[in-house]
């Protein structure tokens, strides 16, 4: 374990920058006519929840066997600097009263129930956002006898976000990708999105 820790102290993980994520979705309109800015997250968060989900998106945070990290970067998101109240996102405690699903940590065995009683709980259209290096099955502890590995062996997993822990900009950059890709599912399906 010790050498697990170790090594992973000396190498640090590389978290995309948030610009980085936007160009990848603004190449991806490129053929389209929607136009996704590069640099004002905010125009960019109310031009996408405006019309997914009527201007506000409400989160259920789930923790699976985390250390923390990414919770510390989630409750950065409430702070003045960041105050994603003011896009219209909010944490709650229901997943009944949710439309996305931000998991954090590796699916431990004892709680791998647990996630998809919340996901079955949780109303349709949603999403399921994999935060942080454990949630994706390739963080410190990987697969071990209490742990079973990534959460995708649980749960349909709509996004996935990169970093140990990844920081505020890259959490409301996924925010708007998961917004783009639940719009997309809606238009193709033709009706409500169906379960993500």
């Amino acid at each position: 374990m010790w050498k697990l820790i170790k090594q992973r102290l000396v190498s640090s993980s590389i978290t995309r920058d948030v610009h980085e994520i936007l160009d990848d979705a603004r190449s991806r309109t490129r053929n389209s006519h929607e136009s996704v800015p590069v640099t004002d997250l905010t125009t960019a968060w109310r031009e996408r929840i405006s019309s997914a989900f009527g201007g506000s998106l409400h989160v259920r945070h789930v923790d699976t066997g985390s250390c923390n990290a990414c919770e510390w970067e989630l409750t950065a998101l409430l702070n003045p600097v960041y105050d994603v109240q003011r896009l219209g996102i909010d944490f709650v405690a229901s997943p009944r009263h949710a439309d996305v699903l931000i998991v954090t940590g590796g699916l431990t065995r004892n709680l791998a129930e647990a996630l998809q009683a919340t996901y079955e709980a949780t109303a349709c259209p949603k999403a399921v956002i994999a935060l942080g290096d454990c949630a994706r099955g390739c963080g410190l502890l990987g697969e071990t006898y209490a742990q079973k590995g990534g959460i995708e062996l649980a749960v349909p997993v709509l996004l996935n976000v990169p970093g140990c822990p990844p920081h505020p900009h890259t959490i409301i950059a996924a925010f708007i990708e998961a917004m783009r890709l639940l719009e997309e599912r809606r238009k193709t399906s033709g009706r409500g999105t169906p379960a993500v």
